[in-house]
């Protein structure tokens, strides 16, 4: 991996050197049409189909990813994205015509779409290639310059993400540095119009305090502690194989899997059991057949040492393990699927974001019970209902709050480009995904022009007198 790690000895004078060239290009890029910046994406939508089997490579040797993962979680997506833009994007940057209220008649009102100029993309490591290129697709349509870093932990698709934008961007349009923590620190001392940082609370908070030096804007796309509620009146075998193939996912590192399920009290026998059935089905029984399937590994020795002591923690101090899902292997950053019961507030898991394999599963008696869980945490990026009950959905809707919540299945609302994507407080901040990040990447101008020879406004100019406080006073009766 070594080979890949340009971070640490790069020169910051080159990284600035990319910087000043792309401040010069903001200008032209902010002028460019939705004609050429649709050019340029369907650009890139041919190199990513050109790039298909590289990139299979690529996460196969940061993941041992299965290439059909890789097809539907990280390319899939993209494509899609891609093309919901172009289609949109000359709707998207149309001026927008809005009311004139009553006091300025004589003039006309809209809103005008430009571009932020210099963006940074910070992604992470769990979906190298998707997290750094969606973004960056909706920056590219908005008229951006775009710098992106991508983690160093993912060193080979970080190597052919460089190589493909190359082929479609000049750098000082489109640049990707590669680099350890000290680059992105010093990324983050530049100037940049507006930061999009996908990762960790605890990081979002260095960005946005980074970030406030320059007054830069910034999105936050953070992480959390998703749950998954399952009433009495869930289709049980439909939520565990939804559940499972959600967690399991990319071994579970993935900011929306659900990181722990609250689960009615006479379902839980036949959850576990229908879990311990899906598991079986879609990945193997035993250590040998998942290591050799379609079961991704956890991205380093670091992350499977912490999942270790996470578990470790819980079984010492009393959870249950309720699924035999045999051996860690720490020399292959294999961790197996994990179910615990008998979960309590003093154990790691049931504080710390899990992102991995491992599923504490707590029941409730009254849905009361469970809202207030949910609750008493942080505000969660996604939230999950398996019920039958449609009181049941619109109480759990209605008195708890996150960034995206999916009804009946797991994840799926973050591959509708037609809703917003992102979290709220501590998961969270801004909004991606089709016309959401158009906007995020784009400042909203107000334009008001006059027509009249005389405005609506200078009927309230001084010398103030009686007649004009009494359309005042009228106004503010009536409007």
């Amino acid at each position: 991996m070594t080979t890949f790690l340009q971070s640490s000895n790069i020169a910051f004078s080159a990284i600035e050197n990319i910087f000043n060239a792309q401040q010069a290009q903001v200008p032209a890029l902010a002028a460019s049409t939705a004609t050429e910046r649709i050019r340029k994406l369907k650009h890139l939508e041919k190199v990513l189909m050109a790039h298909r089997t590289p990139i299979q490579e690529a996460l196969f040797a940061d993941f041992h990813k299965p290439a059909m993962e890789t097809d539907i979680i990280e390319i899939f997506p993209l494509l899609v994205e891609i093309k919901h833009t172009s289609r949109r994007l000359h709707q998207w940057m149309r001026p927008k015509s809005v009311g004139t209220p009553f006091p300025l008649l004589g003039s006309s009102s809209q809103i005008r779409y430009e571009p932020k100029g210099a963006v940074l993309i910070i992604a992470p490591w769990n979906f190298p290639l998707q997290l750094a290129m969606e973004p960056l697709i909706s920056a590219v349509a908005a008229g951006n310059a775009v710098i992106v870093k991508p983690s160093e932990f993912t060193p080979h698709t970080s190597a052919i993400m460089k190589k493909m934008l190359l082929e479609v961007f000049p750098e000082n349009e489109v640049a990707v540095v590669e680099g350890d923590a000290s680059v992105a620190q010093h990324l983050l001392t530049l100037k940049f119009d507006h930061i999009f940082f996908t990762g960790s609370p605890e990081v979002g908070k260095l960005v946005m305090k980074a970030a406030a030096e320059h007054l830069t804007s910034v999105t936050l796309e953070l992480g959390g502690k998703s749950p998954v509620i399952i009433d009495e009146s869930a289709d049980i075998e439909a939520a565990a194989r939804r559940v499972v193939a959600g967690k399991l996912s990319n071994c579970g590192q993935i900011c929306v899997a659900p990181d722990y399920a609250l689960v009615h009290e006479s379902r839980q026998a036949d959850f576990l059991a229908a879990c311990a059935k899906y598991i079986n089905a879609m990945y193997g029984a035993t250590d040998e057949a998942r290591i050799t399937g379609d079961y991704t590994r956890i991205v380093n020795s670091r992350h499977t040492t912490r999942l270790k002591g996470i578990l470790e923690d819980a079984l010492q101090k009393g959870a249950v393990s309720e699924y035999p899902g045999g051996q860690i292997h720490e020399d292959k950053n294999y961790f197996p699927p994990v179910l615990l019961t008998n979960v309590t507030p003093a154990m790691r898991v049931a504080t710390e974001e899990i992102f991995g394999p491992i599923l504490p599963i707590h029941t409730f008696s009254k849905l009361d019970e469970a809202i207030q869980y949910v609750n008493k945490k942080e505000k969660p990026l996604a939230l999950y209902i398996f019920s039958g009950s449609r009181r049941n959905t619109e109480r759990i809707l209605n008195e708890t709050s996150a960034g995206g919540v999916t009804i009946n299945d797991v994840a799926t609302h973050f591959y509708n480009f037609n809703l917003p994507f992102g979290g709220v407080n501590n998961s969270g901040i801004g909004k991606g995904h089709g016309e959401f990040a158009f906007h995020e990447f784009s400042n909203a101008k107000a334009v008001l022009r006059q027509w009249a020879p005389i405005s609506g406004a200078e009927m309230m100019y001084p010398p103030f007198n009686s007649r004009k406080q009494k359309l005042v006073s009228w106004l503010m009766k009536y409007l």
